[in-house]
This record gives C-alpha cells, structure tokens and sequence, in this order.
C-alpha cells in the first residue's frame, strides 16, 4: 500500500493541471526522470502502483512501460512545500529512459547509486563462472571463506586506523565494504536489509 498525498493540498491550478513529477530511485536516490501529471493520472498511480504520467505530445494518460515493460513501481510520492511538485520514489522494471539507460539523465550518479549498482553487479556473479572473477570465486569456495575475508579485512581496517594511516585505511575499509557486500549477498540479503535495522535503532 503506497502512501496517498493530500489532494485537497495540492495546487493544481498553479501549474494550469500539470504537475511537475520528480522520478527518483528509492533506494540509490538517482533520479531518472521527469514527467508531468494531471489529477487523473495522479489518481491512476496511486490506484495501479505503476506511475502514470499524462503526455503532453499524446494528450492522454500514458502509463511508464505500458509498450516496453519498463515500469516504474511506486514506493511513496510526496509533494514539496508549495504543493506544486511531487516527488515519486520508484522500484523500476528495468532501464527507465527510452534510449535503454538507467536514466533520463546522464552522469547523474550519486555515489549511493554507485554503491547499489556495485551491490547488483556483485549478486550477479553468484552463478558466473569461478574462473572468470575474483568474486565468482569468493562464492565457489562457499560462506565460510567470505567470512574469514570479511574478518580479515576488519583487522586490517582497524589497524590502519590504530597507526593513523588514513590512506591504508580508506583502501582497506574499500576491502572490507566490498567483501561484506559479497557475504551479504551470499545470504540473500542486501544493504536495504541493514539499513533498516540501523533506521530502526535510530528512532
């Protein structure tokens, strides 16, 4: 169940009934795109979960990945503190721009969206082929080899810091991130997985 916003709030007849619609990936935080909507494709997403926008070429509704499958899942939607924006923070279905790229907007990354892209790239070499990488072969040799990575990397990182070397320390603390990535994968869980752990603690 999606979070509605207060419709009663928002101020449609400032943007002459097309509201400006941030795109943003709920967990990296890029943004991928932006759109426009009226009230009822506003209504529309909040029914469906896929994000409809209404197409100022088409002048109709226009649901994302309605003909390629790409769609945009919706995780919540806000509105700014005018109530003329909204902000969507999506789950997408594969790439969001037409063009096949992640997003509508070029060399956007923000270094979370880097550390979740690494996370991706290193889940997929699960089943890849031991002798083509260095992780694929972190999980052939099974858990417990991740695991005396990670620890061994942990020393390490506390050294480095103990000595106050903070070049060995930032390489080692990249070290020891990388191989709690791969342990964590391992187990079928994710960064996300932590950080709500972390969330919870913090209220």
């Amino acid at each position: 169940m999606i979070n509605r916003v207060d419709k009663e709030k928002l101020d449609w007849q400032k943007v002459a009934n097309l509201m400006p619609v941030i795109i943003q990936h709920y967990i990296s935080g890029d943004v991928l795109m932006l759109g426009y909507m009226n009230p009822e494709a506003l209504a529309k997403t909040e029914q469906s979960g896929k994000v409809t926008f209404y197409s100022r070429t088409k002048q109709r509704l226009w649901t994302k990945g309605e003909s390629s499958g790409n769609y945009l899942n919706v995780k919540s939607i806000s509105t700014d503190c005018d109530n003329d924006t909204l902000l969507i923070l999506v789950d997408p279905t594969g790439p969001t721009c037409h063009t096949g790229d992640y997003s509508c907007f070029s060399d956007t990354q923000t270094d979370w969206g880097f550390l979740f892209e690494l996370e991706n790239l290193l889940g997929s070499r699960k089943s890849a082929d031991p002798s083509t990488s260095y992780t694929a072969k972190l999980y052939h040799d099974g858990t417990k080899r991740i695991a005396q990575k990670v620890g061994e990397e942990g020393v390490e990182t506390a050294l480095a810091a103990t000595v106050h070397d903070r070049e060995e320390l930032k390489n080692e603390s990249a070290d020891l991130i990388y191989h709690l990535l791969v342990l964590l994968q391992d187990q079928n869980l994710s960064l996300k997985d932590v950080i709500e752990i972390l969330k919870s603690r913090h209220k």
